[in-house]
């Protein structure tokens, strides 16, 4: 296992025109398992095959611990790469496919048997060792892919490009937890590439988002959904994601429109600003006159365990997560609170700073 550092990393597939990658320079720390989250076209893909060797990038460096590997071929890195589509050799049994990575390395055959037999019962394969891997269904082929990059004891990190993608949804969730399980017991690196959030959250130690080719925050899950530093963020993480609404800072207070709905914590300059506040911590049903805003409901999701309050501020959505039913009716005009611990504020999209109470005026 190693540690990862990228040094002013940035790649351009037309010679610098655009960045699939904004130059970065960013460490994965020796035996952490990452997950890098994103939508589709981010830059999360650039970033993997950059660290594998299957792209140099076009400014930057890469160490791993000690050693410069920017221009190290993919061989050379010790690397255990697992991509979106199962590559297998299809004539060889599962067996031989989980010990093909082994035998190329010299290792003694009764080591090979250990490992194999250890990541196949991990990974639920036993009762298909012995079957040609044509034979397999899309996503067992995968699994059998995820083992083989599993099965290697001394890598520098095991990279996984959305790996459960062609996996029945009825799996993802056992295999997540049987690649926690492998982490804990191996200790490799592990860089997890999805789109996924779910995915991200219940993986990873700690989930770089990315983007449009850039890193926007880096954390532990709790950290992301409840202190989103950029406003893609709090949009991205979350199901539904935090709500954003235009306001304005005049003297120390934040209006939106005419409605007081708290004051500025520390010092902001007057002027727009957008706020967040995920739909876990709107407060539906406060008081006219106290700090907060009038709002229009549109509608009420029933989801089971919750209901979700969809309402409509000045032209602008917002929705509030409320105990499942709930007597919230559409047309109806109700009052919406912001709690001061939970409630941010945006200037171009990053989070200038948070919501404050109005002095003697209640919580905001």
């Amino acid at each position: 296992m190693a540690e990862i550092r990228l040094e002013g990393v940035g790649h351009s597939y037309d010679g610098g025109r655009t960045w699939a990658l904004r130059p970065m320079t960013w460490t994965w720390r020796s035996g952490r398992a990452y997950a890098l989250l994103g939508p589709s076209g981010c830059g999360k893909t650039t970033l993997l095959n950059i660290v594998s060797g299957l792209l140099t990038p076009t400014v930057g460096r890469i160490w791993f611990d000690d050693r410069e590997v920017t221009g190290v071929p993919t061989a050379g890195r010790d690397i255990a790469q697992v991509f979106q589509f199962p590559v297998l050799y299809e004539e060889m049994t599962v067996y031989d496919n989980l010990a093909f990575p082994l035998r190329n390395r010299k290792v003694p055959a009764p080591e090979i048997r250990r490992r194999v037999l250890r990541v196949s019962a991990m990974l639920g394969l036993d009762d298909v060792l012995r079957r040609r891997s044509r034979r397999l269904d899309p996503g067992r082929k995968q699994i059998v892919s995820l083992g083989r990059g599993l099965v290697r004891a001394q890598v520098a990190a095991v990279l996984l490009d959305e790996p459960l993608t062609v996996v029945d949804p009825a799996l993802k969730w056992t295999l997540r937890s049987k690649l926690k399980e492998i982490h804990r017991d191996t200790g490799h690196t592990l860089v997890y590439v999805t789109h996924d959030q779910t995915e991200a959250l219940t993986f990873a130690d700690e989930v770089v988002v990315l983007n449009d080719g850039r890193i926007v925050q880096a954390g532990r899950p709790a950290e992301l959904f409840l202190s989103p530093e950029h406003e893609f963020v709090g949009h991205f993480i979350g199901s539904p994601g935090m709500n954003v609404l235009p306001a304005e800072i005049d003297g120390g207070v934040v209006r939106i429109g005419r409605s007081e709905v708290g004051a500025v914590a520390g010092e902001l300059p007057p002027g727009p600003v957008r706020i967040g506040v995920r739909p876990e911590f709107v407060q539906v049903g406060g008081l006219p006159g106290g700090p907060g805003v009038a709002a229009r409901v549109t509608g009420v999701d029933r989801m089971g365990s919750h209901d979700l309050v969809r309402a409509e501020v000045g032209g602008h959505p917002v929705i509030a997560r409320t105990e499942a039913g709930s007597s919230w009716t559409p047309g109806a005009v109700e009052f919406l609170g912001f709690p001061a611990d939970r409630t941010f504020l945006f200037r171009d999209e990053v989070r200038c700073g948070s919501l404050a109470p109005l002095d003697g005026r209640g919580p905001a």
